[in-house]
């Protein structure tokens, strides 16, 4: 499994992260080892502790939640998506990818395979609210996305390495 990781600036229709990069699995789960992709990104994400899973795409619009860090994994196809609002970064999936995305890091897809399936979920104990680019009150946004807590592990491996450890960093609250 690979690792690529991004931060966002604000931008003027998202607020993105200020302290918490985005990560990139690429080849999370093997696509030829798993016969069924989606019920393996669930089993992961629910062993460690992110629920409110759902299957569906993504959404061709910026959108971003402020109340809840999100992992995606791609079950099924392909996807081009652009990360961090109309300046941000534009970047392929494929089955086998995880994505976890930051609380308040726009994402929207750009283009896909017609049989793209996405699996989603969240950390335990935050609930999800979801914001298109330009809407709500910039300021109380930013407060709930500072305020919210880390999660207790990563969606994939179960433990603290990679994600915790790396977001501990980034928000100063860990060891370097």
């Amino acid at each position: 499994m690979e690792i690529a990781s991004w931060a966002f600036d604000e931008d003027e229709g998202v607020p993105n992260n200020p302290a918490l990069p985005l990560l990139l699995y690429r080849g999370a789960i093997d696509p030829a080892a798993e016969e069924d992709l989606a019920t393996a990104f669930e089993t992961r994400f629910k062993r460690a502790g992110w629920g409110a899973g759902w299957r569906n795409g993504i959404y061709a619009f910026h959108h971003y939640h402020s109340t809840a860090h999100e992992v995606l994994g791609i079950a099924r196809g392909r996807a081009t998506v652009r990360f961090g609002g109309e300046t941000g970064e534009t970047v392929s999936v494929k089955a086998g990818d995880a994505v976890v995305i930051p609380a308040g890091v726009g994402h929207k897809r750009l283009a896909a395979s017609d049989d793209l399936l996405v699996v989603g979920a969240y950390p335990a104990g935050q609930p999800v609210d979801l914001l298109r680019a330009g809407e709500g009150d910039r300021a109380a946004i930013l407060a709930r996305i500072g305020a919210l807590s880390l999660p207790n592990t990563d969606p994939l491996t179960g433990v603290s390495e990679p994600l915790v450890a790396l977001w501990q960093r980034a928000a100063g609250t860990g060891p370097s």
